[in-house]
């Protein structure tokens, strides 16, 4: 029966980059993916492309190709990607120089577009997630990106891409796509187009599950941790699936590890809504047939809805920060005062905050004052205080008043930082999939 290997490059926008170079270079892979949007990433994505024309994909997106382009032409493993963000035309013609400057003789490289909806959401009558009308966001509205499906991967790879880089499709899509190309599976084939977006949910956030985030000493220990091995999905025909990672290379594939990312970020795993498939993964079982080896089956799925989520970024507020250091005995007392004084100067100068936290990192900053009475004082402390304002000016005010405690009291502060920032949060609504025109553009060498 047909194999693919598919290995996971990156999980998040800033992952590590040696891991994908040695999945392309050791991991005998047909594909190497690249799953590098989140919702929020996307926004700050489309400000950057407001700024800069030719800007708005991924960060890293030169420094991923330079690093594994030439191995992955010289082997023929397709590469396919949303680090196109906000700009996959502008992604595209980077990843041409990119080849260009490596002397590569051959490459055709597909952007595909169409999940940029802004205009159409400021256009029609579309409410969010809240039941809000879209258009109340205004100005601040930055970004509307439609989750697309695996179509228009699955047609760039008919065309012969080597790179197929995109926006915001759904994070599955990127693994789903082609095994679609691969195997011929039809588009109403909803038992296999589950299993398949179980191998890529499986695979999208890269090291999670070959032990990263599932490491936890003297409970859940992982081995090598800081030479993690990205993981490999190994897809047959019929939609089987394995899960490995390149011989020894560091981190772990297990029952547990497979297991912990199946259910990372799933509301319901009978019904786990894609733009391709509602898949169902209550069925699944997984079996450990071999080291760094486990066989995962049983996912199936049902028709789509018809409807595409749309992910709206937005300028919401801005939020200002203020951290200050006490250290020796009586810290947690000067640490509480500092406190006090910096919400009373709060008041005393009327300085108009949405919401603010303050917190004592080292004693109660996570799980609060009251698990924090059971236990023994620390030696040292650090106080943070964080508010959340309507604009800039308001939020540097913040980190100022927890500066000014270095010369205005109490005794002992050291290591004070401030700092403020614009916040860029997300909402969603629906939208038909028959509103969304997708294309395809192509760059060759």
């Amino acid at each position: 029966m047909k194999q693919i290997r598919i290995g996971a490059g990156a999980g998040y926008s800033g992952d590590r980059i040696e891991p994908a170079l040695e999945l392309a270079e050791k991991g005998n892979i047909d594909y190497l993916i690249f799953e590098c949007l989140a919702e929020r990433t996307i926004a700050l994505a489309q400000q950057a492309k407001m700024h800069d024309p030719a800007l708005g994909y991924d960060p890293l997106l030169e420094q991923r190709m330079l690093a594994v382009l030439r191995t992955c032409s010289e082997k023929g493993i397709k590469i396919v990607t949303n680090m196109g963000a906000a700009n996959p035309l502008a992604a595209a013609a980077k990843i041409k120089q990119v080849a260009r400057a490596l002397g590569l003789a051959k490459l055709k490289i597909a952007a595909v577009t169409g999940d940029d909806v802004l205009d159409q959401l400021r256009r029609d009558d579309y409410r969010d997630d809240t039941g809000a009308p879209v258009a109340e966001l205004s100005e601040r509205l930055l970004s509307a990106n439609a989750y697309l499906g695996v179509q228009p991967l699955v047609e760039a790879l008919a065309q012969g891409a080597d790179v197929v880089v995109t926006g915001r499709v759904a994070d599955p899509a990127l693994v789903l796509a082609p095994l679609i190309h691969e195997f011929g599976w039809a588009a109403d084939d909803w038992e296999r187009l589950g299993q398949g977006t179980l191998a890529g949910h499986l695979l999208e956030c890269a090291g999670q599950v070959s032990g990263g985030y599932f490491a936890d000493p003297g409970y859940k220990d992982v081995h090598n941790l800081a030479r993690l091995g990205f993981p490999i999905g190994v897809v047959s025909e019929d939609g089987s699936l394995e899960i490995t990672k390149v011989e020894g290379s560091g981190g772990a594939v297990t029952t547990a590890t497979c297991t912990e990312q199946l259910l990372y970020e799933i509301h319901d795993p009978a019904a786990y809504l894609t733009p391709d498939v509602v898949a169902d993964f209550s069925g699944v079982s997984m079996i450990q047939v071999g080291a760094d080896r486990v066989s995962v089956q049983g996912a199936t799925g049902h028709p789509n809805s018809g409807l595409l989520k749309v992910s709206i970024g937005y300028v919401d507020s801005y939020v200002g920060e203020g951290q200050i250091s006490y250290a020796g005995p009586g810290a947690v007392a000067r640490a509480r005062l500092a406190q006090d004084i910096v919400a009373e100067r709060f008041r005393i100068t009327g300085l108009p905050l949405e919401e603010v936290r303050f917190d004592l990192i080292g004693l109660n900053a996570i799980h609060g004052d009251l698990l924090a009475a059971a236990h023994p004082e620390p030696y040292e402390v650090r106080l943070r205080v964080a508010g959340r304002t309507a604009t800039m000016q308001q939020a540097l005010r913040i980190g100022n008043e927890v500066e000014t405690l270095y010369t205005c009291g109490p005794s002992g502060g050291g290591g004070a930082t401030k700092s403020a920032r614009q916040v860029v949060a997300v909402r969603s609504t629906l939208m038909p999939a028959a509103n969304v025109r997708v294309d395809i553009h192509f760059e060759e060498i």
